[in-house]
């Protein structure tokens, strides 16, 4: 009988040990999971391993280590950039930059700048900064806009270069917006209208020498026309149209017995 009222009591006790179980893990945390798109940096005493995590879920030791992960995916930063143009025009610029952590180089990433927020402030920022600082000023102010496609991919280079040193891999840059002060806007927009009204000018100018030439052209044609038809028009060809369009009346002229018949008759004829 006794045996059996001491069961109760041994099913708290599992109980008990198994809640302090269950709490010394969620403590402890002798696992860790790593989720899709990121890599974890292992730890040991605070410091860095060569270990590098996949994806998945991973033992560790409570205590002795510990895992920051860091993710590796694409990531979009909106950078503003101030600089000046050869001719020492103020340039705002705005460079998307598309980037990723190196999966294989998390751990040293880690090591040297610190997680993703310090790599944007510590390296990023700064580098584009300066590389766009130093891509404007070897142009003007003109060539910035008209050879902006070039100067994007100056930036392109040269991002990639300097950022490929610290790990971070760059997928893609866009100049988003460039734009100058009010009063080198308010400039080119004058420039742009004085360019489209000489052009406009230039085209109304070709026109009407065009049309002068044309009606040039038509006179001397109608010109030419008249001398070659005086040319072919000889007596007899005058006869033989006059006899083509003759209605077969002759025309009629006053006598003293009224109309008669006007005959047109050479008296050198008659005589012969």
């Amino acid at each position: 009988m006794k045996k059996n009222q001491n069961i109760p009591y041994q099913l708290i006790a599992y109980a008990g040990l198994g809640f302090l179980l269950f709490l010394a893990l969620g403590i402890l945390k002798p696992f860790t999971i790593v989720k899709a798109g990121e890599r974890g940096v292992v730890m040991r005493f605070g410091k860095v391993q060569d270990t590098i995590l996949d994806e998945g879920l991973h033992p560790i030791i409570p205590v002795v280590n510990s895992v920051k992960t860091l993710s590796v995916r694409v990531q979009k930063n909106d950078i503003a950039a101030e600089a000046s143009s050869k001719d020492l025009q103020d340039i705002k610029t705005e460079v998307a930059l598309n980037w990723h952590i190196d999966p294989d180089r998390v751990n040293t990433i880690f090591q040297r700048i610190g997680d993703e927020e310090q790599i944007i402030f510590r390296i990023i920022t700064p580098a584009v900064s300066e590389i766009v600082k130093a891509a404007t000023a070897q142009k003007n102010a003109e060539e910035i806009i008209t050879k902006r496609k070039e100067i994007k991919q100056q930036i392109d280079e040269e991002l990639k270069e300097r950022l490929s040193d610290y790990g971070i891999l760059v997928d893609d840059v866009s100049l988003v917006n460039v734009s100058f002060s009010a009063e080198f806007a308010r400039a080119i927009e004058a420039k742009q209208i004085a360019e489209q009204q000489a052009k406009q000018a230039d085209f109304e100018a070709l026109k009407a020498e065009k049309t002068a030439q044309a009606e040039i052209n038509r006179a001397k044609g109608q010109a030419e026309a008249q001398r070659l038809q005086k040319l072919t028009l000889t007596p007899a060809l005058l006869q033989k149209e006059a006899i083509n369009k003759w209605d077969g009346r002759f025309p009629m002229v006053m006598g003293g017995d009224g109309a008669l018949p006007f005959i047109n008759i050479d008296p050198q004829k008659i005589n012969q």
